[in-house]
């Protein structure tokens, strides 16, 4: 009897274990002991049967045993009721200890202050970090269920009901602000990975315009016509190419002025690489016109020196001409010279024409 009406409960989840593989002993021991009770019980009744002298004294004691064996088999009921009741507390505390230790592993690295230096390694937290919102999002259920699992326990165990309230609000405590610093996290990697991403493009772009600046300055002055027509043409290669780039640009500014209107952290930064990438895409446009006049200068200026050229060699084969002494020696051959001459003289208008 001193077992079956002992209080001790367990103080955790391990020793109520402990506590209910004793009474399970015990269990089996009174299941052995129900055997005599009933022998008893079957000798008294010969006895009575027989018409005992003492049949009065018989009975009283059959009774006394019946009731006795009664309160016993109804306060090991009542023990293995409240054993069991207090597994279920402590496994529901073990289960909300253990589920708020979990999500204190995981704040750890949630309240992480590394959100990346560069593009791929924002990539890599962002991806690291959904992986986490996964398991969040699966803790969750269990969130829920430790929650309704702490109110069936509250009416079934009214005595237990303010602890279990208690473990409860803790759960709910941590749940909460795990929540929020997942959310706040996640917040401020997607402000990163905007800002690297940004960043990146504005490398890619002004990487991009110094090497287009070092192929307008790369070519040399042509030194004839057809060398300068190929320096206009490959010229205006280049400026087709930066117009193709045109977009590119626009796009990062785009992405920099919402930084802005968004109050990033990294305003500043930014403002100062907007700043220099409107400038470089200006003092490329600029040397492009630049460089456009001066091979049309030069255009010019091989064209000059060809058409000089031409006039030159046209002006020592008249000369020539001119320097002839013979005057012809009759009619026809004179006539000949005379139609000559004309030819010449209309050719040199026409050339007068283009050296004017």
């Amino acid at each position: 009897e001193a077992i079956v009406t002992s209080e001790e409960l367990g103080q955790d989840l391990e020793h109520v274990e402990v506590l209910q593989k004793k009474f399970e002993e015990f269990q089996t021991d009174l299941a052995a002991h129900e055997e005599r009770v009933n022998e008893v019980n079957q000798f008294a009744g010969k006895l009575i049967q027989e018409q005992h002298p003492e049949e009065e004294l018989i009975k009283s004691k059959q009774d006394e045993v019946n009731a006795s064996w009664q309160r016993l088999k109804g306060l090991a009921l009542q023990r293995q009721g409240k054993l069991f009741g207090a597994a279920e507390v402590q496994r529901f505390n073990r289960d909300v200890d253990e589920t708020i230790s979990w999500i204190k592993e995981k704040g750890q690295l949630m309240a992480s202050d590394d959100f990346g230096r560069d593009l791929a390694s924002v990539q890599a937290l962002l991806r690291k970090h959904e992986g986490l919102e996964r398991d969040l999002a699966a803790l969750e259920d269990k969130v829920k269920a430790l929650c309704a699992e702490s109110d069936r326990l509250q009416q079934s165990h009214p005595i237990n009901a303010s602890q279990i309230q208690v473990k409860r609000e803790e759960l709910i405590a941590n749940w909460e602000q795990i929540r929020t610093l997942a959310a706040e996290r996640h917040s401020r990697l997607n402000d990163s990975y905007r800002l690297q991403r940004f960043l990146a493009d504005f490398r890619d772009l002004t990487s991009w315009v110094t090497e287009m600046k070092a192929l307008i300055n790369a070519d040399e002055l042509a030194n004839d016509v057809a060398g300068a027509e190929a320096l206009l043409d490959r010229h205006q290669e280049h400026k087709g190419e930066i117009d193709a780039h045109e977009d590119s640009f626009k796009s990062a500014d785009e992405s920099g002025q919402a930084l802005l209107a968004a109050g990033h952290y990294a305003s500043d930064e930014v403002k100062e690489k907007l700043t220099i990438l409107s400038d470089e895409r200006t003092a490329l446009l600029e040397l492009w016109e630049l460089r456009r006049q001066q091979y049309e200068q030069c255009m010019d200026l091989q064209l000059f020196y060809r058409d000089t050229e031409q006039v030159d060699n046209w002006m020592s084969k008249q000369e020539a001409f001119l320097l002839n002494e013979d005057l012809g020696d009759s009619l026809d051959s004179v006539e000949a010279l005379l139609k000559k001459h004309e030819d010449f003289e209309k050719s040199l208008s026409a050339q007068e024409e283009k050296i004017t």
